[in-house]
C-alpha cells in the first residue's frame, strides 16, 4: 500500500474508532511523517513492507545522536508501534518491525508543587485594573480552583460555565467529559470577566469580542491559545521573583497536592483531575513533604 494512504487511513482510524484527541492525532502525524521522511532520505524506502527492525533502530539511533529527550523518543516509539500494529491488523504488512524494539526507561520526575504563599505571590502579578490583566488573574484562579489542564481551559465555552451551580463542564483527554465544581472565589472572578465592560469594546490594548462562544479571549477578541497563556505565565513568573520554573501545569500539580494535604481522598482527586488510572494520581503522595511529616508524627510510636 502507498505510504501516504496508509498514514491517512491510520489517522482516520485513530480519530473515528479510537476517539483520539486533536493533540494526540497531531503527535501521531508528526512522529510518523518524521520517520518516513528519514526513511526516504536515508534508506530510499518507498513502501511500508520494506521497513525492518534495523531501519527502526537506525531511526532511533539518529534521535539519540540528536540528543532528543527520552520522553520524545518514547512518544515516537509509541506512535510507530500504534501505526505498524494498525498496518498488521489491516494486513498491509505480514509482521511488525516494532516487535523487538524496546522503549527507553521513563525518567521519573516528581511534579513541582508551590506553597500557598507562592501561589498568592504569583496571583498578585497581573494588573487587574486592565482588561487583559483581569483575564489573566481569572485564568490563574480557575487553574487553582479546579486543576484544569491548559488545553482544557482554552477550549472552555461560555455554555460550559454554570454560575448558579458553580461548576464547569470540561472536555479532557480522549474527548472525555467531566463536570467540575469551582470555588466561590473563582466563580466571582469568572462572572466578572464575562461581564467586563471592555469585553465588547475596542481599545488601544485590545479588540472587541469576535468569538461569542469562547470564555477566554486574546487581545484580538478571539479564543486565546495555549502558546499565549504560556507566554503570559513566563512574564508573570519573571515579574514575581519566584525562582521556580512555574507553568500552568504547575498550578494543576499544586492544587492536587493541596487537596491531598487538606484530606481529600485520592479517588476524588483522580476524578477531579480526569486521570484514567488511580496510579497516576498517587504520585502526589510522594510530592507532599508536609503530608509525609504528618503521617510520620501520627504513626511513629516515638515521634512525640
Amino acid at each position: 500500500m502507498d505510504i501516504e494512504k496508509a498514514k491517512k487511513d491510520f489517522l482516520q482510524h485513530m480519530e473515528i474508532v479510537k476517539n483520539s484527541s486533536d493533540h494526540t492525532l497531531r503527535a501521531y502525524k508528526i512522529d510518523i511523517e518524521l520517520f518516513f521522511s528519514f526513511m526516504k532520505k536515508e534508506e530510499k524506502i518507498q513502501n511500508i513492507q520494506a521497513v525492518s527492525k534495523w531501519h527502526i533502530r537506525k531511526f532511533l539511533s539518529s534521535l539519540n545522536l540528536d540528543k532528543r529527550a527520552n520522553r520524545t523518543i518514547m512518544r515516537r516509539i509509541s506512535s510507530l508501534r500504534s501505526f505498524f500494529k494498525y498496518c498488521l491488523r489491516e494486513k498491509i504488512i505480514s509482521s511488525s518491525p516494532m516487535d523487538e524494539i524496546e522503549s527507553p526507561k521513563r525518567e521519573k520526575k516528581l511534579p513541582k508543587a508551590l506553597s500557598y504563599k507562592e501561589v498568592e505571590i504569583l496571583f498578585q502579578q497581573p494588573d487587574t485594573t486592565t482588561y487583559l490583566g483581569f483575564r489573566d488573574r481569572v485564568i490563574m484562579e480557575l487553574f487553582y480552583s479546579s486543576g484544569l489542564r491548559l488545553s482544557e481551559l482554552v477550549m472552555l465555552d461560555r455554555s460550559h460555565f454554570d454560575a448558579n451551580a458553580r461548576q464547569i463542564t470540561v472536555h479532557g483527554k480522549g474527548k472525555k467529559m467531566r463536570i467540575l465544581p469551582i470555588t466561590e472565589t473563582a466563580d466571582t472572578w469568572l462572572t466578572s470577566y464575562l461581564n467586563h465592560k471592555e469585553r465588547k469594546e475596542e481599545t488601544k490594548e485590545h479588540k472587541a469580542q469576535k468569538d461569542n462562544k469562547a470564555i477566554f479571549l486574546n487581545k484580538w477578541g478571539e479564543r486565546i491559545t495555549v502558546r499565549s497563556i504560556d507566554r503570559h505565565f513566563k512574564r508573570y513568573l519573571k515579574k514575581s521573583g519566584l525562582a521556580e520554573n512555574i507553568t500552568p501545569h504547575t498550578i494543576r500539580h499544586t492544587i492536587a497536592t493541596h487537596w491531598l494535604e487538606k484530606g481529600m481522598d485520592l479517588k476524588t482527586i483522580q476524578m477531579l483531575l480526569g486521570h484514567s488510572y488511580l496510579g497516576t494520581t498517587t504520585i502526589y503522595t510522594h510530592v507532599s513533604t508536609k503530608l509525609k511529616r504528618e503521617v510520620y508524627e501520627k504513626c511513629h510510636p516515638r515521634a512525640k
